[in-house]
This record gives structure tokens, sequence and C-alpha cells, in this order.
């Protein structure tokens, strides 16, 4: 059963992939005394509460309604830790990534677990980062039991873009496809696909399109969906940015840096576009995002060869959205 509950925390973060940046995805999931759910969470944001605050903060809602939770993570920590009553006494925790030790932030979410009573913390996978790690020894000296290593490839799957972007660049190529593999089309993917691709645009440093998207689409390339932050851009061209028309919607963007090379500085860096770019910038990429509406489409097919390792897949609504690596030979 430890890997099911292991598999509900993954899945839960998932939902927030790429959307935590500079943090990575987290999901938790906390059971009673008696091994009844009481809540699946994740970590939503950088600078938010951590997925073990909010799962506990759900948990004890649910156990006492008239709980007035704050939403400020610091204040959220500090009133469960005056007012839990002992409700999560015995209580047992799934979390995806080792507990952090550290206040930085947010408070550290180990000593929730030690506070509160906890009788056993499962994680999937250990903390590298030397800062946050030592949950499991702190949880270990106050008595908690802990296991370490539940879905652990798994784990690792989902952990992929931090750790990447923590020791370089990340690099995301997202796509969008009819159901049959057409990649033609002003829009392909339904509105809530568009509004997850929006909120990785307003969290990320850097979009980069090229020249022949500019030309034939006049794409905005914003966040609208989600009201975020519109991202930065690079535009890959062999000509000059003064070349394009300047009277073009990107280019009136406020607050936006267009680039023709990308900056170095650039951590978290997503590449829109369709075959050509595919077929340029394959063997570049970290991880590839790709939307499957559910409707066949007489536009032709991408004219290529590539197989894929599936990482995850999800919906949103009759979309399947999926997370891939390239299969290398």
């Amino acid at each position: 059963m430890k890997n099911f509950y292991m598999n509900l925390a993954l899945n839960e973060a998932w939902k927030y992939q790429f959307l935590t940046y500079p943090n990575p995805a987290v999901g938790c999931v906390i059971l009673d005394k008696n091994g009844q759910i009481l809540s699946i969470k994740a970590h939503e944001k950088a600078g938010c509460a951590h997925a073990e605050l909010n799962a506990i903060a759900v948990a004890l809602k649910s156990l006492k309604p008239e709980f007035s939770l704050p939403t400020n993570a610091n204040d959220l920590h500090e009133f469960i830790l005056k007012n839990h009553q002992n409700l999560l006494n015995r209580a047992v925790a799934f979390v995806t990534l080792e507990p952090c030790a550290h206040q930085g932030k947010t408070p550290p979410c180990v000593k929730l677990f030690t506070e509160l009573g906890f009788k056993k913390v499962y994680i999937s996978i250990k903390d590298e980062n030397k800062i946050a790690s030592g949950g499991v020894e702190i949880l270990r000296k106050n008595g908690v039991e802990v296991e370490v290593g539940v879905l652990e490839s798994e784990g690792r799957k989902l952990l992929m873009p931090f750790l990447k972007w923590q020791k370089g660049q990340f690099k995301l190529f997202k796509l969008a496809l009819s159901m049959n593999g057409s990649p033609f089309g002003k829009i392909i993917s339904n509105e809530a696909s568009r509004t997850y691709a929006h909120k990785i645009r307003s969290v990320l440093d850097l979009l980069v399109v090229g020249g022949e998207t500019i030309r034939k689409d006049k794409p905005i390339l914003d966040a609208r969906l989600s009201q975020g932050k519109a991202p930065n851009l690079c535009i890959l061209t062999r000509k000059k940015l003064e070349s394009f028309d300047q009277n073009l919607a990107f280019f009136k963007v406020p607050n936006r840096q267009i680039f023709t090379q990308i900056p170095k500085e650039a951590k978290f860096i997503m590449y829109e576009g369709g075959e050509n770019f595919l077929k340029l910038l394959k063997d570049e990429m970290d991880m590839f995002l790709i939307f499957h509406n559910s409707k066949f489409r007489g536009d032709k097919n991408l004219n290529m060869d590539l197989e894929f390792n599936p990482l995850h897949r999800t919906f949103f609504d009759e979309d399947i959205c999926g997370f891939y690596t390239l299969a290398r030979s």
C-alpha cells in the first residue's frame, strides 16, 4: 500500500511541475492513525507553503472545520504548531522529497512532523541540497520512523527539472499535436492545456521561438490565460531583430526583453515551435511537454522518426498532456 499512497503524492506534484520554479515540485499525502486519507496536496508556487505544510493544514481543517487558517506560509506554520491539539498524533505522511530542515522563505517542514507527533514518514527521494537536507536525521532523532526510497525511480523523474536548473540550464520543448500527430493549425490544444502552458511561461527565464513562427503566426507569446508575467523572448533567426515588423503584438508587451542569443544566466528555458524547430533542437532538450487533443486533423503529420521515454501523463479536460525524455541510442 505504501506505493499506492506515494503514487498519489507523485501525481499531485506533477500537476504543478515547472510552476514551482526555482523550487522542486513536491507532493504529500497525510493519513490519520487509522490509515484514512486526510489530505493530498502539493507545493504550488515558490515562496508559498510547501507540500507538507499544505497537506497538514488541509488534514487539520478536515478534522477541525472551525479552524480559521492563515494564508501566509509562516503564519500558517506558527498557527499549526500552537493549535494542532494533537489531532495528528500517530499520523503517517508520504512525501516525494525529504522534508526540508532549514528556514528559507518558508519554515522547515520537518518541525511539523516532530512537533505534531507523526508516527512515520515515507520519502521517495532524499534531498541532495546541502542547505535543505538533514530532515531524515532530525525525524529519527525525534522518534519518527522514516523509510526512504519508496518509488524512488518515479521520484527522480519528478525531480529532474529541479536538479537540472540547480546545476545549469534546463531546456523544455513544448509541442501541441492533434490525435493523429499533426502540429498544424492556429489553435490545437484546448484552453485548459493552453492555460497550463501560460502558467509555465509566467515563471520561466526565457521563451525561445524561431523567426519563422514570428513571421508566419504573429503570436503575442504572453501569459494572459494565467494572468501572469509575460516571458522574456529569444528569437532564433539569421536575420537582425530590426528586420521584423516592429508593429507585431509581441514587441508591444510591457517589461519584456527580447534576445537573439540565449543569455547564460537563463536557467529555465522553454522552446515552442513546430516540425522544423523540433528537428533542429531535439537533441539539446532535457524534456518534452506534448499536448495531444482529441481530434483527427486532415493536415499532414510530423515527418520525422522520434522515440520518447514517457515520464508522466495526465489530462487537461479532453487533452492528454505528456512529459517525455528523448530515447537516445
